[in-house]
């Protein structure tokens, strides 16, 4: 009997030791987890930082990119016009010289009326001065034998009239032969004028079209400094995926590595919870351990306070009643005191009826403060612990964030 006492103990001995160990090496995994959890998540927001900076660069280039596209279809437009401007200034100069063309041949034209009419004028005025010459030095002949070898007065009148046709005729055609020469050299001079004129607009011609080649050379060296550019620009727009690329690569891998560990964390969270709810102890923050600690009431109460706290940040579900994957207000309620050995109402409203009321001054950990279709569970404090809603999940917070309708205790 005595043996058998002590192998009992012994037993006992090696089952807590076993237990211990097993919390001492859950409680290092867990912690593990979390430095491992904390690093990963540090580098992860270090990477999306990167990819931030990355991406802002990438956008960036892309601004300056399409600027560079623009400025280069912006360029080739404008050589394209310029282009249209010399073959117009060409085909000026083109039409300027067939008109130059046709002016010198309109001067050689009018140069050999010129000369032809002067030299008729020429010959004229030297006949004249020729007649003139011979009547004076001749004296009485040609005119004066003329006049004066009329039988009567009647024919000497007549003879008169026709020296003085002669002489007048002689005069006319003088005249027109000089009319004929002046405007001979009016017409001469004036397309002169105009194949002066012609030249000088030729030459503008030739500088303007210098200038719009001289311009479109300039355009021509802009395409090749913008494609250089451009070039460039995409080049580095490249790196920058790639970049881009390796750090999402990087960041996605460490995603799945967090979600690993969260979910391995999550594991060890909860087969502690599940051995901590059998061994009757609860891990809780310092804060909260601290709330509850320096509230009034029972130990028990504590321990429910304490053993709700554990599932803080779990999930809400409506209609469920899981303190892991999920529970709606009244569930997380009713599995914690369930766990505990009591059997309560399901609903909020039912829970409300529960146990014995009691005034709000006088809550104690573990009491239930009721509200319009919600419920949670006192910690102390002036604080509960409560499964909230499908954002916020379990969480603490203010007993007094809505109104209160009851306070019940159950324990």
């Amino acid at each position: 009997m005595k043996k058998a006492a002590v192998k009992i103990i012994n037993l006992i001995l090696v089952a807590v030791l076993v237990a211990t160990w097993t919390l001492e090496t859950q409680a290092t995994n867990i912690q593990d987890i979390k430095d491992d959890l904390e690093e990963d998540n540090e580098a992860l927001d270090a990477l999306n930082d990167e990819l931030l900076a990355l991406q802002d660069e990438q956008d960036l280039l892309e601004e300056i990119i399409c600027d560079l596209d623009s400025e280069l279809l912006n360029t080739m437009t404008e050589i394209g016009l310029l282009e249209e401007a010399i073959a117009a200034k060409e085909a000026d100069i083109a039409v300027k010289e067939a008109d130059i063309a046709q002016k010198e041949a309109d001067i050689a034209v009018a140069q050999g009326e010129y000369e032809d009419a002067k030299a008729t004028e020429e010959k004229q005025y030297a006949d004249m001065v020729q007649r003139i010459q011979y009547v004076y030095e001749q004296g009485d002949t040609d005119y004066l034998e003329l006049l004066f070898s009329a039988e009567s007065f009647s024919s000497f009148l007549n003879r008169t009239s026709y020296v003085e046709a002669i002489y007048e005729y002689d005069q006319k055609m003088l005249a027109e032969y000089k009319a004929t020469c002046e405007l001979v050299k009016a017409l001469w001079d004036q397309l002169e004028l105009d194949k002066a004129q012609l030249e000088a607009d030729k030459a503008q011609l030739e500088l303007e079209k210098n200038q719009l080649e001289a311009d479109k050379l300039d355009m021509e060296d802009q395409i090749i400094y913008l494609d250089d550019l451009l070039a460039k620009k995409q080049a580095e727009s490249d790196n920058f995926a790639a970049e881009i690329a390796r750090a999402k690569q990087e960041a996605n891998a460490l995603k799945v590595k967090i979600q690993q560990e969260e979910a391995e964390l999550r594991r060890l969270e909860l087969e502690q919870q599940r051995q901590n709810a059998a061994n009757g102890s609860y891990q809780v923050s310092q804060s909260l351990e601290d709330i509850i600690n320096n509230a009034s009431g029972s130990e028990l109460g504590k321990q429910i306070a304490r053993y709700g706290c554990q599932f803080i940040g779990n999930p809400y579900v409506w209609g469920g009643t899981s303190l892991t994957n999920g529970a709606d207000c009244s569930g997380f309620v009713y599995r914690i005191y369930k766990d505990f050995g009591y059997n309560i109402s399901r609903t909020s409203y039912s829970q409300r009826s529960e146990g014995v009321g009691v005034d709000y001054a006088n809550a104690q950990p573990g009491d239930l403060i009721c509200y319009d279709g919600h419920i949670g569970i006192y910690i102390g404090g002036g604080y509960i612990v409560h499964a909230s809603n499908k954002k916020s999940g379990i969480k603490i917070s203010k007993a007094t964030y809505r109104t209160i309708l009851a306070v019940r205790r159950i324990i």
